[in-house]
């Protein structure tokens, strides 16, 4: 897979997403009842984070017994990491920033890397490489919606995933950015209903997160 080919890959999975839910497992008997009720809100691309021993379990289960969905690998940090996310069926990896090794193993993987951003420098890094697409992280922290605005200017061809921070009150606002393709938040699943197990409550606030982006 070429650069130009992942990145109209990642187009596509972000076109089709608007809102992507950024997960983590605490417990393998979460993953199916999870992943069910985003999508039955509508949320039907995930991206796992791998900051949990139930992880890479969660990307190959998915894969295995719900292929309509897309389930992307987030919090991957280095090589080994991201290998293992392509072994466990990763359909994209997310990294929360970028390092050489992980751009250069991006490049090449047939696994689109979105890598993660929060600088024009670290940006300039990636699009070097070829890289188009970046995860802006922690966007509220780095500037949000102006850091965005201000990027468009030297980088007309570069869109983002704005992700930390987001939520119902600036979704909007950052989905009406020219150079935002799609948002990542954790306020459809909060902790207190992924403990209770409340899947009808996260699958009413999937639903919500899609109507107020709609």
């Amino acid at each position: 897979m070429s650069l130009a080919d992942n990145t109209a890959r990642l187009d596509l999975i972000c076109s089709a997403a608007r809102i992507m839910p950024v997960i983590v497992i605490n417990q393998e008997a979460d993953i199916l009842p999870l992943a069910d009720a985003l999508a039955a809100g509508g949320l039907r691309t995930l991206e796992i984070t791998l900051r949990s021993a139930h992880g890479l379990t969660a990307i190959r289960l998915l894969r295995e017994q719900r292929p309509e969905l897309c389930v992307g690998a987030g919090t991957v940090l280095d090589v080994a990491m991201y290998q293992a996310a392509e072994q466990a069926g990763a359909q994209f990896v997310v990294t929360p920033g970028c390092t050489q090794a992980l751009l250069e193993y991006g490049a090449r993987s047939a696994a689109p890397l979105l890598p993660g951003i929060s600088t024009a420098s670290e940006l300039m890094q990636g699009y070097a490489l070829g890289y188009r697409r970046f995860k802006l992280f922690p966007a509220e922290v780095v500037g949000g919606q102006s850091a965005l605005k201000a990027f468009a200017g030297p980088f007309r061809d570069v869109r983002f995933c704005p992700t930390g921070g987001v939520k119902p009150d600036n979704a909007n606002a950052y989905l009406a950015l020219s150079n935002v393709m799609c948002i990542g938040g954790t306020w459809m699943l909060p902790d207190n209903l992924v403990a209770a197990g409340d899947w009808s409550d996260i699958e009413r606030l999937s639903r919500e997160a899609l109507a107020l982006v709609s």
